[in-house]
């Protein structure tokens, strides 16, 4: 691996303990460093170990989880389909999500069905996408992009008339949900469980990938069996965004930025990429959703609304750098 791997993996490591460290700690109610110490060791027993342990470290464990897993996908579908603009949910697989999502919040069933039907919903609309684009031949990077966008349009209407005729009581939530929501993470360890897993599956593909991201044609003439690995990387991402839109809904711009940021600064290579893109992201998560629910306390923003105020100025900025 290159040699400023290890000094960027390190740094990233250290920025993703410290967005932790700070999530735990901030609230409604404070606490210092000695005093989240003694929660974490066991030494205190009282309300705050409550407070830590059964609310804040699920809520962030969980954003970490899904901002690893949103940043990974999107490395996956810049180089699946040669578009530095792709992020996880270009070909519509949030939509699915959605709409089975609202669907089941229309019906008045709880968070577990709501989750259930989120996951169903984007596996349903990968498999659709994945059998439109391939029909009864060969696809191709083009071929399967226009297919998501046009899916993922589709989606958009259904959900827009799923919200036409909600009852008002159940918008809020709705619109929360729409817009990435992490209040209801009880579990997160699921969400970690597939972010690692996803990221060992995909290591091994890492070199495979950096030939890939010079040219099809180039990538076969070295002998990497190109449509396979198309797959693969499809179903890697696809999964990874399935599992995080179960968890958090529709969290934007995470996907799109961590990937170019770490480009911009010297990681091109896949088996720094996709490791320093969990990091990152994760920890981009846990800072924005730490934000969503202090900066307004009591009341609590969506995290996609932060991670969209600080993605466009963020896009922007590293376009223009790039240019």
């Amino acid at each position: 691996m290159l040699d400023h791997a290890r000094p960027l993996l390190i740094s990233l490591m250290l920025l993703a303990a410290v967005s932790l460290a700070l999530a735990l700690a901030t609230g409604s109610i404070g606490m210092s460093l000695p005093e989240l110490w003694a929660v974490l060791t066991g030494a205190e027993t009282g309300t705050s170990r409550t407070l830590i342990m059964e609310l804040r470290l699920p809520r962030a464990v969980g954003a970490f989880a899904v901002g690893g897993m949103l940043a990974v996908a999107g490395a996956l579908m810049q180089v699946l389909l040669h578009n530095p603009l792709a992020d996880p949910y270009i070909l519509g697989i949030s939509g699915g999500a959605a709409v089975a999502a609202l669907g089941v919040m229309l019906l008045g069933l709880g968070d577990g069905w709501v989750m259930g039907g989120a996951f169903l919903g984007a596996l349903g609309s990968m498999l659709l996408v994945f059998g439109i684009a391939r029909g009864r031949g060969s696809w191709s990077p083009l071929r399967l992009l226009l297919t998501g966008i046009v899916i993922a349009a589709g989606w958009g209407a259904l959900i827009s008339f799923i919200l036409t005729i909600s009852p008002e009581r159940s918008l809020r939530g709705m619109l929360f949900w729409l817009m990435g929501d992490l209040s209801h993470i009880g579990v997160p360890w699921p969400g970690l469980i597939v972010l690692t897993l996803g990221l060992l599956a995909s290591l091994p593909l890492a070199r495979s990938l950096n030939v890939l991201a010079r040219g099809e044609l180039q990538a076969g003439a070295l002998g990497v069996p190109v449509e396979r690995l198309r797959l693969a990387v499809y179903v890697l991402a696809s999964l990874l965004t399935a599992t995080a839109v179960t968890l958090a809904g529709t969290v934007a711009f995470v996907g799109l930025i961590v990937p170019h940021a770490l480009r911009l600064l010297g990681g091109h290579d896949h088996r720094l990429l996709l490791p320093a893109s969990a990091l990152l992201g994760g920890a981009l998560l846990v800072l924005a959703d730490t934000a969503a629910r202090t900066l307004f306390a009591p009341q609590q923003l969506p995290v996609g609304v932060v991670t969209a105020l600080v993605g466009v100025p963020a896009f922007l900025y590293l376009l223009h750098r790039k240019t």
